[in-house]
């Protein structure tokens, strides 16, 4: 058999795996069985490492990450296509794809036309399907959250399921002695550093838009939280440098995806701050850049409040060109 997996769901490619691996027996032995390859591999070893016999399993498994991002050659792919349907009874070839393959890739095809070719695809969930799945993982994890608390999350995270899964599963054990357990908004609130960031995007919207009255609403309000002006400077300084290399990249026709992986961050993310960037050129996100470190220094040398810096910041940005 072979198998291909795609999409960008990795969260839930990696449990599907896990459930069909077991299926054919002891875990443990199953890893003796087992071959990985990353990229393009050449033919010649994808056959040794299929044809291999099993040692003491009924099955000999091959997995491989990303092969057809690659984008291998017509060649390859034609001898690919001959060698699949002639895979050995004893073979489990999978691929493994974290993109979305198109409808007409050449071996998305042959494995929906082969009797020995599976296709499992994993997109990401959004909308109503996400917030249901956040639903689904907090039951899973023992605990239930709110309609209106999975929205919350949704919107602060966003469809990064592996952050998510991590953020339910800290508020299931927050809320597993307390009465109710419901996971509420109030308790997203206290405990998700997702509500700080967000926060710190929707002041920079608003710096953005010359919105003076919202800007200012927004950053008196994290200081009535208890906000260390400090802290607040940071993040400043940590937004408008990814707004720089996000503008810099998107320039440069970097797709969102691409655009995470080069800085380092989550596809939501990045997709946020891709729209957030609009509202500045270049030479402004440069030109504030320079003022926060401009303030950056000052401070440090006890020439400059860091909070009288922060409000002169902010009125300043608000003023429109």
């Amino acid at each position: 058999m072979f198998y291909i997996f795609h999409g960008e769901d990795d969260l839930t490619k990696t449990e599907k795996l896990a459930s069909l691996l077991t299926r054919h027996g002891d875990m443990a032995m199953l890893e003796l069985n087992t071959t990985r390859f990353n990229g393009q591999v050449p033919i010649a070893t994808l056959r040794q490492a299929a044809e291999t016999v099993p040692f003491i399993s009924p099955i000999r498994i091959v997995l491989v990450n990303n092969l057809f991002s690659t984008n291998p050659g017509k060649e390859y792919m034609k001898e690919l296509q001959t060698f699949l349907p002639k895979l050995p009874a004893t073979a489990r070839l999978i691929f493994l794809e974290s993109q979305t393959l198109k409808k007409n890739h050449p071996i998305l095809m042959l494995a929906e036309q082969s009797d020995n070719g599976r296709v499992l695809f994993f997109p990401l969930p959004e909308g109503g399907q996400l917030i249901r799945w956040i639903q689904q993982q907090a039951e899973k994890d023992g605990g239930e959250i709110s309609p209106r608390a999975a929205n919350l999350l949704a919107s602060l995270v966003g469809n990064d399921l592996r952050t998510l899964e991590n953020e339910i599963q800290k508020l299931v054990a927050y809320k597993e002695y307390s009465h109710p357990k419901t996971i509420e908004p109030d308790d997203i609130d206290l405990l998700s550093p997702y509500v700080a960031e967000a926060s710190i995007f929707n002041l920079v919207d608003a710096l953005g838009n010359r919105n003076e009255q919202m800007a200012s609403t927004l950053y008196q309000q994290k200081l009535d939280e208890g906000a260390d002006p400090f802290y607040l400077f940071s993040m400043f300084v940590r937004q408008f440098r990814l707004l720089i290399q996000v503008k810099e990249l998107a320039a440069e026709d970097y797709a969102p995806h691409s655009i995470a992986q080069e800085v380092g961050i989550h596809d939501f993310v990045a997709g946020k701050l891709n729209q957030q960037a609009q509202g500045f050129s270049i030479e402004e996100l440069e030109q504030i850049y320079r003022h926060l470190m401009d303030i950056d220094v000052a401070v440090k040398i006890g020439e400059a409040d860091i909070r009288t810096a922060l409000d002169l910041l902010i009125a300043q940005l608000t003023i429109a060109p």
